[in-house]
């Protein structure tokens, strides 16, 4: 028994260590962030990965999980959002130069000169989600405020949209055994939708746009706890033990692959369009090695994917959650999202393209695209 107990103990010492002394970022990313970066804005749109805490003011429920402890852990202030610290908007906001943190467009008198987030938990594309919006609502209310910025300010501010998860969830609750032809009606119509979301914010005078795919990775068995049928939750809902919902895996690869294409249709439409595509979980196959990643830090069950910060249950915590690919069942920690966001700002054609979003910003304003988003083939990692 002894033993065991120093192994385990020896296990955590390593992987906390490596999540250390490894450096995850390309060499002089961190040093060249802030320069020459224009002073303009960030706004985000989507669902809990980037909601800033709009939950909060905008739900009728009372003393929601995200705003207690654990939440919040790494920075001593569970602030409605779903992670233990900071996540990747934050980190873009630091590396643009943003004095503050992007804050909540639904808490009332929040200071939205920089920005704001739209972003809301359980947001969808399609559909009317419970206690939440869809992105086209999101886009509404950032008409209905859109006085409160300048033409000039919009159109060269950043644009960072992460929705589509809850879609896939939903759908795969509700209808358990679909055909791959009902699969693929669902997909078109849910990227459709986006399409047009996409397309009305562009009329509004957006025009850069960064888009950060669902989790997914097919072409690489190593990150296998890197898609969205192996999330913690999925693994623990649907009772896979170790292995992972694929039908939840094909409908994010499926909506994958339509978002590309579909962005570059709307460049050579409109001349002044422009945009990145951040494959976030294929940014992280050379990472989760580093990490545990088949288990969340904070939660109960066989994953411990559910329950974090709920009053009524006894939740468990992990003893170190920067050495965790995931916070709680779905959400990532501060630590990996800290990584995300320097590989999205400016990381290689593998993580990011057609350009890196430091080169998004900084491109020159209502000009076409020089390249466009195409197909990457992904390797093992060495």
């Amino acid at each position: 028994m002894g033993g065991k107990c120093i192994s385990i103990k020896l296990l955590r010492m390593i992987l906390v260590l490596s999540t250390i002394f490894y450096n995850p970022v390309p060499v002089g990313v961190a040093a060249s962030h802030g320069e020459g970066i224009p002073a303009v804005g960030l706004l985000t749109f989507g669902d809990s990965y980037f909601d800033a805490g709009n939950k909060m003011f905008f739900s009728k429920k009372q003393n929601l999980p995200q705003s207690f402890w654990p939440y919040g852990k790494s920075r001593d202030d569970p602030n409605g959002k779903f992670s233990d610290g900071h996540i990747v908007p934050d980190f873009i906001a630091e590396f643009m130069s943003i004095p503050k943190e992007t804050p909540p467009v639904f808490k009332p008198g929040v200071d939205v000169s920089r920005g704001a987030s739209f972003a809301v938990a359980d947001a969808s594309i399609l559909g009317s989600p419970a206690e939440s919006i869809t992105l086209n609502q999101q886009v509404a209310k950032f008409r209905s405020m859109k006085s409160k910025w300048t033409d000039d300010f919009i159109g060269k501010s950043l644009f960072m949209i992460y929705v589509g998860t809850e879609d896939y969830l939903n759908f795969t609750k509700n209808k358990l055994n679909v055909d791959i032809s009902a699969q693929q009606a669902f997909v078109t119509s849910v990227t459709n939708k986006f399409k047009n979301d996409i397309s009305l914010l562009y009329s509004l005078n957006a025009t850069k746009f960064a888009i950060q795919l669902l989790a997914n990775n097919f072409a690489n068995n190593f990150c296998y706890t890197c898609r969205l049928g192996c999330l913690p939750i999925s693994r623990q809902e649907y009772k896979t033990g170790n292995e992972c919902y694929e039908p939840l895996n094909d409908l994010a690869k499926q909506h994958n692959d339509k978002i590309g294409p579909i962005l570059n249709d709307l460049a050579k439409e409109h001349p002044g369009f422009q945009f990145t595509v951040f494959d976030f979980y294929n940014a992280v196959l050379r990472r989760t090695r580093f990490y545990v990643s088949n288990t969340s830090c904070c939660g109960v069950g066989t994953h411990n994917a559910y329950g974090c910060g709920m009053g009524n249950v006894r939740s468990k915590l992990c003893e170190y959650q920067r050495a965790y690919f995931y916070f709680d069942g779905r959400h990532n920690t501060e630590k990996a999202q800290e990584e995300f966001a320097h590989l999205f700002f400016g990381a290689d054609t593998n993580v990011v393209q057609p350009m890196t979003l430091r080169e998004l910003i900084v491109f020159p304003f209502n000009e076409p695209m020089r390249e466009y988003w195409k197909p990457s083939i992904t390797t093992n990692p060495t």
